[in-house]
């Protein structure tokens, strides 16, 4: 025995994937002081009173995952708030959770749906209508985004929010009406966005007891689905420092469970260039520590740079005045290194950038900014060879998941093949990292993103890609730990199960290297790791797992469905006193009463496990509302 090499928690008999091309494959780690201090060779290490051993039970074993562009300090705030739609099967399902949370949301609170979903999901492939929406919650304001496209209100809402057929249509944006001029409930993005934002910002917020709540529980659904880091990318109505002075707390508190390089996205049309002056006095790149610290400037630098990504309307022709105002940004930026990111959706828009990035760098070099560009749906190879050349990375994200089938329908199959061009950003050597930029355009889930990677298909199972475009198993998975620990500058102290680095890594219920492909997407984390402290454990690990937290407020959609796939949980619901349905019977049950019984009893089982299938599709409706 070393005496000297002392550990705090040793895993064995586990299969380690490592990424370290020098030992691939391990079967035991050691932790000591938040980092990894040993892998395969647990027996030189004492086994006393303060350790802990933990046995993996041959479960598979991967670095943390690190979701390089996800909006979670400002979802945070609001997540206890939101029904998620997210990898819930069919319309009906859906509805019906919607009706249920309607009843049980208070006077004067919205029912909200923000996004990651998809129709072509469901089994119907289709939206809601108006009416499914008005009938489900004809009392209570409902708000249901999807994607960056349009808003769904109900009647109740269009009341709260005051719009009536007075109501103008701001800039960039419509109220659909009818014949009569009178709102009919749809808002569209025309493709600006913010007519659904400045929507979806009149409804009420949490208040801040709330708002650490919310914020905790999404960390804690992150973790659950094996996330052990993220860059916040900004956005918009998050404010700095105002707006961040939750996810301080948390971090002062040491209730951070998951760790978060935060970006500062601009908020004043014609004064970003004000705002990062201002910013670059209070704080700077690398600020703070491992959990929480400052990463840099974007996702938005400057307003007349916004390529909005709604494949439902023609690409936005950027304006005259966007190299002017970006240069004076950039430079400021560059001359006080400063890392930057931007978001890039269309080819046409990012020559115009990189032609900006070109000139300031030949008088302010960008050497070793670590500046990247977020999305770069249809760039092209001359592009991506111009990046390189500036030093520059790729935030890549599985929006054509979501968003595959309109993109298809206005562009054609053969553009659709490269959206983005994954492979050909790492032949080139260009540094890519890995991300969902959840929570409105797509969901944070981050095996529904390593799915789309390896097979290139859309959520609703279409095939967008040919397999020369997609990754191995491996690739994508590098993409989603070191890949991202580049564009945070943090490349070597996270992102592989190496010594030296951080004790971040996740036991997964599922082999990811061998399950079938569509398996990948349902797969979680049966016990994640950050910094060396256990964050989440169930199955066998569920003794090891931290204590339960209340959620907040009372009529939360989390206190009862959850969060990915909104599996309604029969405890959660017995807990939450939410009054279970009578039961249904459909034309083709012809159980004899007890026969049915216990058919009932079964299924109730099966909804109160962890996973998230237990509750839709039941052939007896048993949770028809």
């Amino acid at each position: 025995m070393n005496s000297k090499a002392s550990a705090e928690l040793i895993l064995h008999n586990g299969r380690i994937t490592t990424l370290d091309p020098e030992h691939p494959e391990a079967t035991n780690l050691a932790v000591k002081d938040g980092r990894i201090v040993g892998v395969d060779d647990a027996e030189e290490y004492e086994r006393g009173p303060n350790i802990k051993v933990i046995d993996l039970k041959g479960r598979r074993v991967i670095p943390g995952l690190n979701d390089s562009h996800l909006h979670v300090i400002r979802g945070g705030l609001n997540y206890n708030m939101e029904l998620r739609w997210d990898g819930v099967p069919s319309l009906a399902d859906a509805l019906r959770m919607l009706k249920q949370q309607a009843q049980r949301t208070p006077p004067g609170q919205w029912v909200r749906v923000v996004g990651g979903w998809s129709e072509f999901q469901f089994a119907e492939r289709r939206m809601p209508t108006l009416d499914e929406i008005n009938d489900a919650a004809p009392d209570t304001p409902v708000f249901i985004l999807h994607l960056y496209c349009r808003a769904m209100l109900n009647k109740a809402a269009l009341r709260a929010c005051g719009y009536t057929k007075d109501t103008p249509n701001p800039p960039g944006g419509e109220i659909q009406r009818d014949s009569k001029g009178n709102p009919t409930g749809l808002l569209i993005a025309r493709p600006n966005a913010t007519i659904l934002y400045a929507t979806l910002a009149k409804g009420p917020k949490l208040p801040s007891e709330h708002q650490l709540n919310s914020t905790r529980h999404f960390m804690r659904e992150l973790n659950r689905l094996g996330l052990t880091s993220i860059i916040d990318a900004g956005g918009g109505f998050q404010n700095y420092p105002e707006d961040y002075a939750i996810i301080e707390d948390l971090h002062k508190r040491g209730e951070m469970t998951l760790r978060i390089a935060y970006n500062l996205f601009t908020q004043k049309p014609k004064q970003e260039k004000e705002d990062f002056a201002r910013w670059i006095k209070m704080t700077g790149p690398g600020k703070g520590d491992d959990f929480f610290r400052c990463n840099g400037a974007g996702e938005m630098l400057v307003f007349s740079a916004a390529d909005f990504e709604d494949f439902l309307e023609p690409r936005p022709d950027l304006p005259a005045s966007l190299e002017g105002e970006l240069k004076e940004v950039v430079a400021l930026l560059a001359a006080n290194k400063w890392p930057f990111r931007l978001h890039a959706t269309y080819d046409e828009s990012i020559s115009r950038f990189l032609n900006v990035f070109e000139e300031v760098n030949r008088d302010v070099p960008f050497k070793g900014l670590n500046w990247f560009f977020d999305h770069c749906e249809t760039i092209s190879d001359r592009n991506l060879e111009r990046v390189r050349a500036l030093g520059g990375g790729i935030a890549i994200q599985h929006r054509m998941a979501y968003q595959g089938e309109y993109f298809m329908d206005r562009y054609g199959m053969k553009a659709a093949e490269r959206t983005p061009p994954v492979r050909k950003m790492l032949e080139l050597g260009i540094p890519v990292g890995a991300g969902t930029d959840a929570t409105r355009v797509a969901s944070y889930n981050p095996w529904v993103s390593l799915y789309w990677l390896v097979t290139g298909r859309t959520v609703g199972g279409v095939s967008m890609y040919p397999d020369h475009n997609c990754l191995s198993r491996e690739e994508a998975l590098r993409l989603y730990t070191q890949g991202s620990s580049w564009l945070s500058s943090e490349s070597g102290k996270k992102g592989a199960i190496v010594s030296g680095q951080l004790a971040d890594f996740v036991a997964l219920t599922d082999d990811y290297f061998s399950v079938p492909e569509e398996t990948i997407k349902g797969i979680e984390s049966v016990l994640t790791v950050v910094g060396g402290k256990i964050v989440h454990a169930t199955e066998e690990f569920s003794s090891h797992a931290p204590p339960p937290i209340p959620v907040l407020p009372e009529w939360s959609p989390v206190k009862v469905f959850g969060g990915y796939g909104a599996p309604l949980n029969i405890r959660k619901a017995a807990r939450a006193a939410v009054p279970m349905p009578q039961h249904q019977r459909s034309a083709e049950c012809h159980q004899p009463d007890l026969a049915h019984a216990v058919c009932e009893l079964v299924a109730s089982i099966e909804a109160a496990r962890n996973r998230y299938a237990g509750f839709f599709g039941s052939g007896c409706d048993c949770f028809q509302f």
